[in-house]
């Protein structure tokens, strides 16, 4: 397996365990969504997936998306959102986002979302972007894109917070059908 396939094998592995299924090696995450590196290698390491710390520091630094974090003292990993993993609480603070924010996705999930707005499904929150190539580019990945636009401030404004995630993706809660513009 060349170098580059092993990083993103370990990049989907970590998306896994950090943000689904830590269970899935025994690992415990804390409240705040943070494992313990040591700990992550040894389980992982009893289920098949060998990483050395230095392995992991070169996935988390090369990771186009920034999906994850390592704490200042280099002892703990956290996805940065993306979590279905009940009770994490990332411990974002709310900011006010700019007008207009951005939700890729595939096509075929138009007319739900016509239907019901935009829902977390199994994540703790909507995921959006704050620019149209961004949300394209998400969009890609689930089939034929569609950009969909939402009016971040005016939702903002009628109490829905907001965050935005150390890699840049913009957080909420469900975004009803009102506040989103089809193409």
């Amino acid at each position: 397996m060349s170098d580059s396939n092993r990083t993103v094998a370990i990049s989907k592995f970590l998306s896994l365990i950090l943000r689904h299924s830590p269970g899935t090696i025994g690992l415990t995450l804390d409240q705040n969504g943070w494992a313990d590196i040591d700990e992550l290698i040894t389980r992982a390491a009893k289920h098949g997936k060998r990483i050395t710390p230095e392995l992991l520091l070169e996935v988390v630094a090369d990771n186009d998306k920034k999906r994850f974090a390592i704490s200042d003292d280099g002892k703990r990993i956290r996805a940065n959102q993306g979590h279905s993993v009940a009770g994490v609480d990332l411990a974002l603070v709310p900011v006010t986002p700019p007008p207009l924010l951005y939700h890729g996705t595939a096509s075929r999930f138009t007319a739900s979302i016509r239907d019901q707005g935009l829902i977390p499904a199994s994540r703790h929150h909507v995921h959006l972007s704050a620019d149209t190539a961004t949300a394209l580019s998400v969009g890609q990945r689930h089939g034929v894109p569609v950009v969909l636009t939402v009016q971040a401030l005016a939702l903002h404004e009628q109490g829905q917070e907001f965050y935005l995630s150390a890699n840049g993706v913009w957080l909420t809660g469900p975004v009803n059908k009102r506040f989103i513009t089809f193409p």
